[in-house]
This record gives structure tokens, C-alpha cells and sequence, in this order.
């Protein structure tokens, strides 16, 4: 009878245990497959674009909407980054491909792997004009991104050169779509403003050893300005040359997304770049990116003064809330789902949700009780259109003298047609 007694007792203490231990944590929702250039010509960017994602996962973990990330190093290639990302859907099985940043990667991704399989591929900073008519996506709408065309920011760098009053201009770019477009949409809107395009020089995407044949080209006539389309990796190895050959003393420097850089200039010597100008992706100014830079300085500490990171976060918020949407309904988390709901989550008259973990408690409230939202983003306007795209600002920045080297002049949200 003891004995019984005491199995009795055991029995009883082991439930009341149980029913006071605190629940296991919920499995993730999604999984959502990170394409990153962690080395390679971009590599300078791979670490905050990392953290923005972390963030966004931290946020929704915290909304009671957990979900995993699975990071590839793109390696800033074309074949390296199609293996990572075949993996990441055939063996990881993810439900959506956030990235990548290389328009000549992205592209390659999206017609050999997410295209193919059925999965939506989000990138952060694919500016390709080519992107918004990529033929392999014709009636299959499963390629997005939360950063501007080329076609817009080819418009701002050549009013930008023409309102500094250059006269000629020559153009270096890495030969892939993101610089071809970007070249192109330059090259049409200063001419447009009176001016001459001397020279279009493109260098390969992999970084060289040295640039010196394609500077000796680029600066025939002695252009004005040179404007410098190529990654931090290129832009490094080719501005130390154009700087020991005695090109800076007759020409000036345009700068772009591609080549906005905190490494660079002090690979370089600030002093080499200080005052010259560039463009890239804007952010809007209001609440929704002060949300994102607070929660991002309370994590890490200062945001860096570099291109893409809010986007590549809005891109995780918006797949976490196209997935959301799917579970709110009762339907299964699919990549077919997340892709039908990515712009019902982020589109007027649905009520406003910007970054932050309450924030995204309250969307998952409105999503559950049937109600729309309308996500804006750190960077911007997540209205994704037909084709896949957004329309954010165009930032002019400055390189400075003193760190982080980065200044930002202004936001031009009003653009041309040409």
C-alpha cells in the first residue's frame, strides 16, 4: 500500500510540475531563406544587412509570430549564389528567398531557382531596370523588390551631374544588368540636360587586380566628371589608380548606390573623395523609419550610414506579414500564399502598421479579426505594383573627411520623367 501510495504521489507532483512549467515555444510560422553577400566585390554590406534581418525576426518573435531565417552567402556571384539559393528551397525548404543585392545575382536566382519552384524572391537591392520586365516572370509574379529601378536613379545622377554643371561626363560600370541600366538611364537623362557622354566603359564583375586600361579609356577627351558604377571592391582597386595616374587633378567623381561606401574612403584617404556626391536608394522621412533606426541603434548601436539595410528589413516584414495573412485566414503558409498576399499587406486603405514589435502585434490582431492593413516601411512605400516593384526616394549624399565619411544632402521624392 506504501508503495502505491507513494507511486500515487509521485504521479500527482509530476502533473502539477508540468502544469506549472512554463509552454514550450512555438515552432517558427515560416521559413524564409536569406541570400547575402557575405564576401565578394559587396561584402562590405552582408553584416548590416544581417542585423536589419535579425531584427525584423526579433520583432516578430516578440509579436507572437515567430520566424526562422536561413542565411547563404551569395559570394557576390552569379553561380555560387544559384547553388546557395537552390539549396535553400530544395533541401531547407524554404517558403520565400529574401535578396539578393546584385542585380547580375538576383536575376539568375530568380529565373533558375524561384521561378521554377514556385517560390517569391524578395530582393533589397536589385535596382536593374530589367527586373521590371524580366521575361521569365511574365505572368508568373513571383519576383518583388523594395528598392527603386535604375530608371529612376539614371534620371536623378544625371540631373545631379548637370545641376553641378559638368559639360562631359565618362561612365565606368560592372558589366551586369545592375550597371548596364543604371549607365543607360544616366547616360539618356544628362544628355537630355545638354550634356556628352564621352566614354561608357564596362570592367568585369569579378573583382581585378587592376583597372588601368579601363581608366586610360574611360578618360579620354579628359571628361568633367567620371561617374563610378561598380561595387566597393571594384571602386577601390580602380579610384587608388586614377588617383597615382594623376586623373583627379582634371576630373571630378559621381558616385551611386553601388559605390557608397564607409570602407573606401579610408582604404583611399577621405581627403580623395571628400565633397563629391552621389545617389542612392532614400528612406522616407517620418515615423516608420525612425521606428526602424531606434529599435536598430537599441540593438547594435548607431546605423550605419550604408544603402539597402532598411530594405532588405521592410522585405522579412513583408513576407512575415503576407504569411500572417495566409494563417489569419486559415489557409496553409505556402510560397504561393505569401506571394498572393504580399500586396494585400501592404497597400491603402488598410490601417497603417510601421516597424516595431507592437506594431506588429497589433497587425496580427487586425489580420485575425479580418481587418486590412497597410505595412510602410523603414525605407518607404511597400505598394508593391503589378510588376513587382515600389517607388521609394532618391537620396543625394556626400562623401566627408571624417567618419563614417557619409553625408546625406537631400531626398528627391519628386521624379523627373527624364
Amino acid at each position: 500500500m506504501k508503495k502505491f501510495a507513494l507511486l500515487n504521489l509521485l504521479v500527482l507532483l509530476s502533473l502539477v510540475l508540468a502544469a506549472c512549467a512554463p509552454a514550450a515555444p512555438a515552432g517558427p510560422k515560416v521559413k524564409m531563406g536569406v541570400l547575402i553577400p557575405e564576401t565578394g566585390a559587396l561584402a562590405e554590406f552582408g553584416a548590416g544587412f544581417r542585423q536589419s534581418t535579425d531584427l525584423a525576426a526579433k520583432q516578430f518573435e516578440e509579436a507572437g509570430f515567430p520566424i526562422e531565417l536561413v542565411y547563404a552567402d551569395t559570394e557576390t556571384s552569379a553561380m555560387p549564389a544559384v547553388e546557395a539559393a537552390r539549396t535553400l528551397v530544395d533541401v531547407e525548404k524554404v517558403q520565400v528567398l529574401i535578396g539578393a543585392a546584385a542585380s547580375g545575382v538576383t536575376i539568375p536566382i530568380a529565373e533558375s531557382v524561384a521561378i521554377p519552384s514556385g517560390v517569391p524572391q524578395i530582393s533589397n537591392a536589385s535596382t536593374s531596370p530589367l527586373i521590371t520586365v524580366l521575361p521569365a516572370d511574365e505572368g508568373k509574379d513571383y519576383l518583388f523588390r523594395t528598392c527603386f529601378s535604375d530608371a529612376l536613379q539614371g534620371i536623378i545622377a544625371g540631373k545631379l551631374a548637370a545641376e553641378q554643371g559638368y559639360k562631359t561626363a565618362s561612365v565606368i560600370w560592372v558589366n551586369n544588368p545592375y550597371g548596364e541600366g543604371l549607365a543607360e538611364n544616366f547616360k539618356a537623362a544628362f544628355e537630355y540636360r545638354g550634356g556628352t557622354v564621352l566614354e561608357m566603359v564596362p570592367h568585369d564583375e569579378a573583382v581585378a587586380p587592376t583597372y588601368v586600361s579601363e581608366l586610360k579609356k574611360a578618360m579620354e577627351g579628359e571628361p568633367d566628371v567620371l561617374f563610378c558604377i561598380s561595387y566597393p571592391g571594384h571602386a577601390t582597386v580602380y579610384l587608388k589608380e586614377f588617383i597615382e595616374a594623376g586623373y583627379n587633378e582634371t576630373t571630378d567623381l559621381l558616385f551611386c548606390d553601388g559605390t557608397k561606401s564607409a570602407e573606401m574612403p579610408a582604404e583611399i584617404g577621405p581627403e580623395y573623395l571628400a565633397g563629391f556626391y552621389g545617389t542612392a536608394p532614400g528612406s522616407a522621412v517620418g515615423a516608420a523609419h525612425d521606428a526602424f533606426a531606434t529599435a536598430f541603434e537599441e540593438e547594435y548601436g548607431e546605423l550605419p550610414p550604408l544603402p539597402f539595410m532598411d530594405t532588405i528589413y521592410d522585405g522579412v516584414v513583408a513576407a512575415a506579414l503576407a504569411a500572417a495573412a495566409c494563417d489569419a485566414k486559415g489557409m496553409d503558409i505556402t510560397p504561393t500564399c505569401i506571394r498572393d498576399h504580399l500586396r494585400e499587406v501592404a497597400k491603402p486603405p488598410g490601417e497603417t502598421i510601421i516597424p516595431g514589435s507592437e506594431n506588429f502585434k497589433k497587425a496580427l490582431d487586425l489580420l485575425k479579426k479580418g481587418e486590412a492593413i497597410n505595412y510602410e516601411g523603414a525605407a518607404g512605400s511597400v505598394d508593391f505594383d503589378e510588376a513587382g516593384d515600389v517607388i521609394t526616394p532618391v537620396e543625394i549624399w556626400m562623401y566627408t573627411e571624417t567618419e563614417p565619411y557619409i553625408e546625406s544632402v537631400s531626398m528627391e521624392a519628386e521624379i523627373p520623367e527624364r
